[in-house]
Formats: C-alpha cells, structure tokens, sequence
C-alpha cells in the first residue's frame, strides 16, 4: 500500500491552498519538496511533520486547522478508507478495520473500539506521554476525531450524530468544537472518545455510495497540482470543497465559511466581488453531481435524488427539468 501519510499530507496541503496559502512557501518553511512527497522510498521525518503543523496554522492563523482539515478530508483521500470498504460489510467492522490501520498516518495515536449494552465508543489513545505538548499530535486528534464522524456519514449516507464527545485537554474555542462535533464535548477527562448510539453497530454500510463517490471524484475533481490550485478563484475552490465532500450533500454556507475560516458575510461578499453568490455555487454543482450520477446509468433516479439531498422525488424531478428540459429518467435514458 502506498504511503498513507504522504497521503494525508498531499491532502492537508492541497486545504491549506485552498486557504490561500501558498504551497511552495509551506513547504519550503518546513523542509518538504513535493518531489519527496511522491517518492514512497523516502519517508517523512517527526521535525518535517511537526513543522508542517507548526507553519500551516501560523500562516493559516487557525488554531483549529487540524479540526477543519478532518472536516473537508473526503473518504477517498486515504486509500485505507478503500481496505475499510472491501474488508467490512457493516459499521462495526468497518471502525474495527479503521482502528487496525490507524498506525499506517499516525504514530501518536492508536483507535480503540469497544462495543458495550446500550452504545459503542471508539477511543483515541495517546502513544506518546507529552502528546499534548505536540502541536502536530494536538492537531492530529482533532482530524481524526472528525474524520471518524465524517467516515461513518459517508459509510452510512445520514449525517451522524455522537451521543457524547470526551476530551482530554481544554478546548478554546467551544462553538466551533461543538459545531463540527455535532456534540458539545466533555473536556478536562480521562480519555479521548466519541460515542455512539448502538443501532449504528450493525446497519450495513453503503459500499455502493463509496464507489460512486470514487468515480466521480475521478472524473471531476481536478489533481492535486498546486500552482493551478493556487490560481483558482474563491468559487472554484468552494465548488471542488462541495464535490469532494458530496457524500454528505450540500454543506451549509455557515459550515463553508467556518472551514475557510471566514465568516458567512466575508465568504459571500468576497463570491459576490466574483459575480456569484452561495446559493447558485451550491445549485450548480448540485446540477453537475446530478448529471454525472445519471451518466453513470446504473443508480435509481430515486437514490439519485436522496444523495442530492431531496427529501422527494418531486422536487428532483422539477430541479432538473428547469436545468435541462427533461426529467431524470429520461435524461438517464437517452444517455445510455
């Protein structure tokens, strides 16, 4: 398997320049060339990673970088989310997978995941006794703890929501943990958890969702080049953010502006100096997510609708006739 690390750091990369940081200044202040990054004989250093973290939230100024970098991570940037798929059929499996392959982007935590009567925990254990003197493990946690969450959306296709969120560490900025959580978390404990409701144990995972996802990434997510990334306007990189995290459908303009470390008036003021506003970013890539889904042939138009976010068939069906002329089904049709 390739380095997943690498990995993770191509991805925590390509968000910073999503962030308006530019990458040959990140990666030259902390000793990294993208070169290295795509050469799995040569692996990163602790110094190399410490100072990733280190650099990305000075230039960032966001002390919760980690968190909203978990929040953005698609399931198809860590190629593990793939062995998690072909090895697990439900969500207990699936996290039980997850945890034995932590190691593989992380050595400063492992997962441990305990089903009980009424709930199931998953614990994020430190390996390192000063752990919370280390910025990049701080940072670390917090993307993992989010990620986890995130991972059982995707795996699932609901918006999930913990019963209890535990913290070892005092937390500065309450909301924003809350907000991304989905849960106000319990600080200053023993351990390092999140819990969820038992009924999740067992319910199938939607393996058929993932391998949508995947194909659609391919075919419309641009590849990570920086200097393109670099160039693109406010609009393109929050359209490729929505495409990548459309497994969980169509993120609020709140919850965008808190990844971009805006506020929601910021964030549309500067899409309105580009001559757009949220509203009608979100809609089209709602008409582009659509499309592609249609092409591939081979999902209900029904199932269609429910991962653009429709709650009925109806409203799908007059959406895409205003956009295209014709309904879904006859669209999938004609297509193929």
């Amino acid at each position: 398997m390739e380095d997943q690390l690498k990995k993770l750091v191509l991805g925590l990369i390509g968000y910073a320049v999503q962030r308006d940081i530019p990458a040959d200044t990140l990666c030259r202040l902390s000793n990294i060339t993208m070169d290295g990054l795509l050469d799995d004989s040569s692996p990163l250093s602790q110094k190399q990673l410490s100072d990733l973290w280190l650099n990305v939230i000075h230039l960032s100024k966001d002390q919760l970088f980690g968190l909203h970098f978990g929040e953005s991570l698609q399931l198809s940037a860590l190629g593990i989310v793939g062995e998690i798929i072909k090895t697990s059929e439900t969500v207990g499996q699936a996290l039980t997978v997850a945890a034995s392959l932590t190691h593989l982007i992380t050595t400063a935590f492992k997962l441990e995941v305990q089903q009980r009567q009424q709930d199931f925990i998953v614990r994020f254990v430190p390996l390192l006794t000063d752990w919370e003197e280390s910025v990049s493990a701080v940072q670390t946690l917090d993307l993992l703890m989010v990620f986890v969450i995130h991972e059982l959306d995707g795996l699932m296709l609901k918006k999930i929501k913990p019963l209890a969120v535990s913290y070892t560490a005092t937390i500065a900025d309450m909301d924003e943990f809350e907000r991304v959580m989905r849960c106000c978390p319990e600080t200053s404990v023993v351990e390092n958890a999140i819990v969820f409701d038992l009924s999740y144990w067992n319910e199938q995972i939607i393996t058929a969702n993932y391998e949508l996802q995947h194909i659609l990434l391919q075919k419309i997510t641009p590849k990570l080049d920086m200097p393109a990334l670099e160039k693109q306007t406010l609009h393109s990189r929050i359209t490729n953010y929505l495409l990548a995290n459309s497994y969980l459908g169509i993120v609020s303009l709140e919850d965008i502006a808190s990844n971009f470390n805006v506020s929601a008036r910021t964030l549309q003021r500067k899409l309105k100096e580009e001559g757009i506003n949220f509203q009608q970013l979100a809609d089209d890539v709602r008409k582009t997510l659509a499309i592609n889904y249609l092409k591939e042939g081979t999902y209900p138009v029904k199932e269609i609708s429910y991962l653009l976010g429709y709650n009925e068939l109806s409203a799908f069906t007059r959406t895409f006739k205003r956009w295209t002329g014709i309904t879904p089904g006859s669209y999938q049709k004609n297509y193929n």
